[in-house]
């Protein structure tokens, strides 16, 4: 089978089995409805959605009279539903542009394997093995149009996509994206695995010098009728819409040049193929004129990847001749010659020709070196900063904050630099009037924002300052100076303790708020707010930023605080607090946490609690990110703190969920056992669902290495989670009278909601204690009665096997939280054997058999040094081999079939023999055959290939029984050698194979 009809049969196979509902009269009349609107002279474009409705009522799986789901039949009905999407693409003139805005990967994928079907391609050939230059012009047409979307999906999926905020969670709709987003990571993988071929495709096209045709409705129409109807007009060279020569190489260059400016990203030599091929399509454009294009390009685009390619692939030699300022700054970034960077920006400041985004992009990447360690680069940060902010007042934008923050503290050397830029930037005797003011008006500001005189006088009597100022704004620049100088200078002298700003109406209350805002200094932030209370009563200042955000329990109080000045001070510290624990900048939380808790001593007992209680919780996230990475235990103190406050009885204190569940997982992941199952008081037991929730765990994890008769914590956390994961039903009676089932995915019977519970076992690190909860959501996962392949999971014995009530527990959302739970267990350590079978195992159930494969090789690779030693039999089981073996089969690889059956306690000769029999085998076959050690099976391949007429393949089955290790004379220890020895060699080859 093609890789292109595996996409076509992937998703037919993956719509939902119901039985199509619509009528035969029904879909008749829309198939009349949506000819006579094809048909009209001028019709408004069909929308793209009929093509999602007809294929999906084509491709719906029927049911037969024993309730038996059968593929889509192939009759008249489903024939005529896809010849419509057809019509409604070719009414579209096949614009992957439209296409591609409007239809998901799988539909659109299903929808050009349908117009491949249709255009007669060979069924069963690779496109790379065909002619295009003799195929009919409409067949090589087709074939271009898939290997172009495919091309172009490959490179789609690369960039970054905007996540889409979800509504309600609706489980009916969360299983329908999660179907549609596994089918299209299986066809985005079959598209990358042929992108070589449909890069030689498209290659081949370029050579061809020939108009082609693409199907229309009327074309389409031809095709559908009887054989002897059509008189060979869809064969000529004129059926169709015609294409011509130079609008397909225009478009097939434009994506040939995308996939391989995608691909430079891994190899840089590719980039040189991309120029190639951009600058190729913009040669066609220039020539032919955009308009003319049946498939429309996006000029801006190519000119934005052309000038990538010319700055990734400019060489040393000819960047003097021609290098633009891109490739001169890429080169300088590179080499580290930053002087001559800090130049180029200059020089631009005159000519204006880089674009703000790309200024703004290299002082960030300098921002971030500077960051990593490298202090030599504040000094350059620093000077490109200051040449942007020219640039941005020249042009009337804003000044960047990054400037604002660099100038706080002004020096003569910052003054300097920035006055020269200021010079270089301006051509007085060219510039225009609005060009000058804009120029003289950040000077003016600059003077006022200084509150030290020297640097004012630095740029008052600067040259380019009393050339742009008049007389009068000079005299009256200089009373303002003047008038501010008395509190200037008593400023002189730093205070202490808090930063001084003066009272001065000059200040503008915009800049304060901005200040306040930018501030993460808690003396800064208090100082910046007296400032603010003392020019007006009217603002509530802690309503200034919208990221200011404080829980509710804490708002409420907050609030209530009487004195202004307090009540914003309390909610700032508080909220940027919280704010930088979220970023994990744990230093300022700290110190902010310090200052708002010193504050509230003195007037809250209450908010000293909830600042404790927040302390509390910064110092287990900061050891959690620290110390405890390493596995270093976290200090006594701290832990008696977290034992404290769950046994904390303060009345009235406003207590936060999140700080009892990351305590309780705090002490999980710290072994804290001991004191969770014996010491925790009972009623905080029954009454924080956490503490319960934990105590159960801790428990079970005590017993897991005793004997197998305790068992009764685990039946108690067995039936907690059982109620969490349980469906609470209602009736309601509708409108017509019936009573209906409504079915509540979140149960309101249990100790917590399910989200809660996950989210709770996402704060676990603890190895015994993920594998406990884990395998209980397996054993739960196991038993439902409709259960075909069970997932096999570590200590899953200590549970139930059974459950009273099945038809209570949602085992859809089981099945989703076990899935969770496995990929989470192996970001923790994706070396747990037991957790990788659990991933092969899931895989499995669901059918995808490769990426089982891939797990069960890496779950034995890891125990056993990549199978440098024995796989542990408690890894590789009789039930993994054989699931490895089925597999391997429905992946037709027969061969590695016979060789895993040796791999059983007892070979299974029949499954062996059997799969040797099958002679379309998709593995390497005879090269697998130094890897048999069993002499039963070389046997029958040297009878069967003889029976064959296959003499070299019999040959080399003779061969590998000839070998001296396999006599069956030598004794057991040698022959169980020469055994361990191929299966080692063996699954290195299978881990190779499907690494």
């Amino acid at each position: 089978m093609s890789a292109e009809a595996a996409d076509r049969e992937a998703a037919t196979s993956s719509r939902p089995c119901t039985p199509p509902q619509t009528s035969w009269f029904e879909f008749v009349l829309e198939e009349a409805l949506l000819e006579q609107h094809l048909q009209k002279p001028s019709p408004d474009p069909p929308p793209v959605q009929l093509i999602v409705q007809f294929l999906e009522q084509a491709s719906k799986p029927s049911v037969n009279e024993q309730n038996q789901v059968q593929p889509p039949p192939d009759n008249k009905r489903n024939r005529i539903l896809k010849l419509l999407a057809l019509k409604v693409a070719a009414h579209l003139k096949w614009d992957l542009d439209v296409l591609e805005k409007s239809l998901s990967v799988p539909v659109l994928n299903m929808l050009l394997n349908e117009l491949l079907c249709i255009s007669k391609v060979p069924p069963g050939t690779k496109h790379v093995d065909v002619d295009l230059s003799s195929l009919p012009p409409t067949t090589a047409m087709a074939i271009l149009l898939y290997n172009r979307w495919a091309i172009r999906t490959i490179v789609q999926s690369s960039f970054p996509v905007k996540q889409v905020k979800p509504g309600p969670p609706q489980l009916n709709v969360m299983n329908q994206m999660q179907q549609e987003k596994e089918l299209t990571e299986n066809i985005l993988k079959v598209l990358k695995e042929q992108a070589a071929d449909s890069i030689l495709v498209l290659e081949g096209a370029l050579k061809l010098n020939k108009d082609l045709y693409v199907h229309t409705i009327r074309t389409l129409d031809l095709l559908a009728m009887e054989p002897g109807m059509v008189n060979g007009e869809t064969e000529s060279s004129t059926a169709g819409l015609k294409i011509s020569a130079e609008e397909i190489q225009c478009q097939v260059c434009y994506d040939l040049g995308a996939i391989y400016f995608q691909q430079g990203s891994t190899n840089t030599a590719v980039h040189e193929k991309a120029k190639e091929k951009f600058f190729k399509t913009k040669e066609l454009i220039a020539k032919n004129g955009s308009s003319s294009l049946h498939f429309t390009i996006d000029e801006e685009r190519l000119a934005g990847y052309c000038q990538a390619c010319e700055v990734l692939t400019s060489s040393s030699d000819d960047a003097s001749q021609q290098a633009t300022p891109y490739s001169q700054i890429h080169s300088c970034m590179k080499s580290g010659n930053y002087q001559d960077l800090v130049k180029i920006f200059l020089e631009d400041n005159l000519t204006l020709s880089l674009p703000e985004q790309f200024r703004q992009s290299v002082l960030r990447e300098l921002f971030q070196k500077a960051q990593q360690g490298n202090d030599a680069l504040d000094e350059v940060c620093l000077k490109v900063c200051v040449c942007n902010t020219v640039c941005d007042v020249l042009q009337g934008r804003t000044i960047d904050i990054q400037f604002c923050q660099l100038f706080l503290k002004p020096s003569k050397e910052k003054i300097d630099f920035l006055l020269e830029v200021c010079a270089g930037s301006i051509n007085l005797e060219n510039a225009s009037e609005a060009l000058k003011r804009k120029m003289a008006a950040f000077l003016k500001n600059l003077c006022l924002s200084m509150e030290d005189l020297q640097f004012v006088f630095m740029i008052s009597s600067h040259e380019l300052f009393i050339k742009l100022l008049k007389d009068d704004e000079r005299k009256l620049l200089i009373d303002q100076m003047r008038k501010r100088s008395p509190r200037i200078n008593l400023c002189t002298k730093p205070v202490t303790s808090f930063y001084d700003i003066p009272a001065s109406a000059s200040v503008n209350i915009g800049q304060l708020e901005h200040q306040l805002i930018l501030s993460v200094d808690p003396w800064r932030i208090r100082q910046i707010l007296i400032e603010l209370h003392g020019m007006t009563s009217e603002r509530q200042f802690w309503t200034i930023s919208n990221k200011w955000e404080v829980p509710n329990v804490y708002g409420n109080v907050i609030l209530g605080i009487k004195d202004s000045l307090t009540r914003d001070l309390v909610y700032i510290l508080m909220a940027k607090g919280l704010h930088c624990c979220a970023i994990k900048d744990f230093a300022h939380a700290k110190q902010l946490f310090a200052a708002c808790l010193e504050l509230v001593t003195e007037f809250s007992p209450k908010l000293r609690q909830v600042m404790l209680n927040e302390m509390l919780l910064l110092d287990i996230y900061t050891h959690e990110a620290g110390a405890g990475v390493s596995g270093e235990r976290p200090p006594s103190d701290l832990i008696s703190r977290v034992r404290g406050y769950l046994e904390m009885r303060v009345p009235d204190i406003p207590l936060r969920q999140v700080i009892a569940e990351e305590c309780v997982a705090f002490l999980l992941n710290w072994c804290e056992n001991e004191y969770l199952t014996m010491q925790v008081p009972l009623p905080l037991v029954q009454t924080n669902p956490y503490v319960k929730l934990g105590q159960l765990l801790a428990a079970t994890c005590k017993e897991l290495p005793g004997p197998k008769e305790s068992r009764r914590t685990a039946k108690d956390l067995w039936e907690v989670v059982v109620q969490i994961c349980s469906v609470s039903n209602q009736h309601k009676r509708g409108n017509d009278g019936r009573v209906s089932l409504i079915k509540h995915r979140e149960s309101t019977l249990g100790i917590m909601y399910r989200s809660e519970l996950l989210s709770f076992i996402k704060k676990l690190r603890e190895p015994l204690v993920l594998t406990t909860i884990l395998s209980l959501f397996v054993k739960l996962h196991n038993v439902r009665e409709d259960i075909v392949n069970d997932i096999a999971a570590e200590h899953i014995s200590i549970w139930p096997s059974s459950i009273p009530n099945l038809q209570s527990v949602d085992f859809e959302a089981v099945a989703i939280t076990v899935k969770e739970l496995v990929s989470y267990a192996l970001t923790i350590n994706a070396n747990n054997h037991f957790w990788l079978i659990i991933q092969a195992d899931i895989y499995f159930a669901t059918n995808q058999y490769s990426a089982a494969l891939h797990y069960y090789l890496q779950a034995g690779a890891v125990c056993s040094d990549f199978f440098n030693k024995m796989v542990p039999p408690d890894v590789y089981t009789d039930q993994v081999i054989k699931r490895m073996i089925k597999c391997c089969s429905l992946l037709n690889c027969h061969t590695q079939v016979a060789i895993l059956c040796q791999f059983l306690r007892e070979v299974d000769y029949k499954t062996a023999f059997k799969a040797l029999q099958e002679q379309n085998s998709h593995d390497a076959m005879d090269s697998y055959y130094e890897y048999i050690w069993d002499v039963t099976i070389l046997e029958y391949l040297t009878y069967l290939h003889h029976k064959r007429g296959e003499t070299d393949k019999r040959q080399i089955a003779i061969k590998a029984i000839g070998q001296t290790e396999l006599n069956a004379s030598n004794p057991e220890e040698v022959l169980q050698l020469a055994a361990q020895r191929r299966k080692k060699k063996f699954l290195q080859a299978m881990a190779k194979l499907y690494f």
